[in-house]
């Protein structure tokens, strides 16, 4: 029987070698793109009909949509509307590549910290760059805090520079670590149900449960993300 951490194993589908570099298609990339994919077909097919009356899709489809505009909205403010398509489609991607990691003999790209180390770089690097744009070197004004006294500033510049430059750190470590911890469990309690045979109702009952669990954890996970890419967005927009 494989182990817990042999799912997250990435494979090369179709071999590729240019100039000494290993740029294989490989299981994670295959599953990138049936994520794109997905949440590519949920949005357009939802919003194809545009009836007056929304069928369940295309009530789901506005849900989504109107979900994270009212998170943009409420954490960014007014100015957050041209960012809105970077954090929808940060959010389908997540959601989608989380949930996809649930079927059976799929693969959970987001449980590899490499993918989530380059989302939350894409975020940090377009949020830097966004709050030079908009205030040049004010910006870095957001490492001294207004009203602050400046005897304080050697302690509170260094502090607040950690905490921005940790983002991308905190960011992609807590998306990764709770995929894959989630996928080991689930995976262990699947082995203990498979050798205890007729006498694993137990962990068969607690795999259940785990499962509804993990997809809780997978929404939730997206959110978290996002969130989180919209306070970073405010404070590149409002500063403190």
């Amino acid at each position: 029987m494989a182990g817990p951490l042999e799912q997250f194993q990435i494979k090369p589908i179709v071999p590729i070698e240019v100039a000494g570099l290993d740029l294989s298609f490989t299981n994670s990339a295959l599953w990138m793109a049936i994520a794109v994919a997905g949440a590519t077909a949920f949005i357009v097919g939802g919003m194809q009909r545009r009836a007056a009356v929304p069928g369940r899709w295309q009530a789901a489809t506005e849900m989504t949509y109107e979900f994270i505009a009212h998170m943009v909205r409420d954490n960014v403010g007014k100015e957050g509307r041209k960012y809105f398509p970077f954090v929808f489609s940060l959010f389908m991607f997540v959601l989608f590549g989380n949930l996809l990691g649930m079927i059976p003999y799929s693969f959970t790209f987001t449980s590899h910290i490499i993918v989530t180390f380059g989302l939350a770089m894409t975020v940090f690097i377009a949020v830097t760059v966004i709050g030079l744009a908009r205030h040049g070197l004010h910006f870095f004004s957001l490492f001294m805090p207004k009203g602050v006294p400046m005897a304080l500033a050697p302690i509170i510049i260094p502090i607040e520079l950690i905490s921005y430059l940790s983002r991308p750190i905190s960011l992609s470590v807590r998306l990764f670590a709770n995929m894959m911890a989630g996928h080991t469990m689930l995976k262990v309690f699947a082995m203990f149900t498979v050798m205890l045979g007729f006498l694993g109702i137990a962990p068969l009952i607690v795999n259940v449960a785990l499962t509804g669990f993990e997809f809780l954890v997978a929404v939730l996970q997206a959110y978290v993300f996002t969130i989180l890419t919209c306070l970073y967005l405010h404070d590149a927009v409002h500063l403190h």
